[in-house]
């Protein structure tokens, strides 16, 4: 998953001093932002009044988008660092391929999960023979200090673990819901869960108090916590709560991403996270003279992505929210 940006701020993430430490309900609205040839979607997180939620510090939304007779998703190959990206569909396939020499399709409900580390490349596609729709997200999780200079790695988990209650069936993406843990690799304590609520559904989901978390409806119109959510919507919800309401007159999906607030404070910048944007430049002028360090994604047709400048103006603290 890339930023396309081709004038991405740097940003200053993280640190517990503007985490709600109580149950809050803060709608964020959605960016347009174009992705590739044919996908727009819209971006919730980085947004200008909350930056991350746990680890989870950037979240777009495409979809559903009728890509029949277009090509759907094309982003050249392009670099990440101290990451893992999150590949969550509801509708259609994307091809992932990266420069660990992983080639893997994902299909609906399938976790692809990239651990970035100190640095990997890859692609992502929908594949020649791909369906009539697209729809899901895409997600990062910031790597703890501990992590970020870890050797890169990809997983792709075709059957994950699920939980359900009356007119509900969710599926476990990262971490654990209610006892059920997910396959996947974390390395900070974590969660993320996709519901889908059947018509007339009103239950109360089990949460952790000392999580931080968010909602966003993927398709339909839930009602969480009172509050109502349409698709591409997502609503921030603190911390605090030992459970979550959530109701549908009509038969819909979310997702509910959270986990314990993110101590260390990050820099963010086009597709990269440090610490410094010294750490920034120097990942950037490698991708941009091709050192090992990112190593190469076979088997595209096509160049890669050109990093973009660099902002003249030096980095300046803004913390969580705005």
């Amino acid at each position: 998953m890339s930023d396309l940006d081709r004038r991405p701020p740097l940003r200053e993430c993280g640190g517990r001093d503007d985490v709600a430490a109580r149950p809050v309900r803060e709608l964020l609205a959605p960016r347009l932002v174009a992705l590739g040839e044919s996908t727009r979607v819209r971006r919730l997180l980085p947004n200008l009044g909350r930056r991350m939620v746990g680890a989870w510090c950037f979240v777009d939304h495409y979809g559903p988008d009728d890509i029949t007779a277009l090509p759907g998703m094309q982003v050249p190959p392009h670099p990440h660092t101290g990451l893992q990206t999150v590949s969550w569909l509801h509708a259609g396939e994307v091809l992932h391929r990266d420069s660990v020499g992983s080639e893997q399709l994902v299909r609906p409900r399938e976790l692809g999960l990239m651990t970035a580390g100190r640095g990997i490349a890859h692609s992502e596609q929908s594949p020649a023979d791909h369906g009539p729709t697209l729809l899901g997200a895409q997600l990062w999780v910031a790597l703890p200090d501990a992590s970020r200079a870890t050797a890169p790695v990809f997983e792709h988990h075709a059957d994950l673990p699920t939980v359900t209650a009356p007119g509900l069936h969710g599926t476990v993406i990262l971490g654990t819901v209610d006892g059920t843990t997910s396959p996947g690799t974390t390395h900070t304590p974590i969660v993320g869960l996709d519901l889908s609520l059947a018509a007339g559904t009103d239950v109360r989901l089990p949460l952790e108090p000392d999580f931080e978390y968010a909602a966003l409806t993927m398709s339909g119109t839930t009602h969480v916590d009172g509050v109502a959510l349409d698709p591409g919507s997502m609503l921030y919800l603190g911390c605090g709560r030992s459970d979550l309401r959530l109701r549908t007159d009509s038969a819909a999906s979310l997702m509910l991403l959270g986990g314990e607030p993110f101590e260390e404070h990050l820099v963010m910048w086009w597709n990269f996270v440090a610490r410094t944007g010294a750490e920034i430049a120097e990942a950037r002028a490698e991708w941009t003279v091709g050192t090992p360090r990112f190593g190469t994604v076979h088997n595209y047709d096509g160049p890669a992505l050109p990093a973009p400048p660099l902002p003249s103006t030096p980095l300046k603290p803004r913390g969580r929210t705005r």
